[in-house]
């Protein structure tokens, strides 16, 4: 479904934020982005976007992570939107042919990054083969635990880009 930018500004509130719920699993974030509308154009909110998520707390961020599947899994810990689910299986659509190998591999070490972080490996999938995700995640376990938070984040606001790229069509 193709949308615009005035049909995301022309929404209620609370459909505007069970919108952008689909793109960012944080309620503040996608409460505040709701409150923030009109927004002239896409770049307008592209960088409101970005800016409020910065000024969330850790735990904000933690409620978005929640919201997506581990790599290689469908479910989230959270409650997802049909379509925030099957975005992130397009997301993930490189760990369907992995190799059996490789999806152990990486089953392992997610739950060894959650048991080490506290939270779910976050990395914009996209694009990426299940060989990739696994060299990043093996790049990524050995960092402190405040170094993981700003990448996971980082990674984040990528994912939260892209959904909106395909919210608006």
């Amino acid at each position: 479904m193709s949308q615009s930018i005035e049909w995301l500004n022309e929404l209620s509130a609370d459909a505007a934020k069970n919108e952008f719920l689909k793109c960012c699993g944080s309620t503040p974030w996608a409460s505040a982005m709701s409150a923030a509308r009109p927004f002239a154009n896409d770049d307008a909110l592209f960088a409101k976007a970005d800016a409020v998520w910065w000024s969330l707390s850790t735990e904000d961020w933690l409620e978005a992570f929640r919201a997506h599947p581990k790599i290689g899994e469908k479910k989230a810990a959270a409650a997802q939107a049909e379509q925030a689910e099957s975005w992130s299986a397009q997301e993930q659509s490189g760990v369907a042919s992995a190799k059996s190998q490789t999806k152990d591999e990486l089953l392992q070490l997610n739950r060894e990054y959650e048991d080490r972080f506290g939270f779910i490996f976050i990395v914009c999938a996209s694009g990426k083969s299940s060989e990739e995700m696994l060299a990043i995640l093996n790049s990524r376990i050995g960092n402190d635990r405040e170094t993981e938070l700003r990448i996971a984040a980082e990674e984040q606001t990528k994912i939260t880009k892209l959904r909106l790229r395909k919210l608006l069509g």
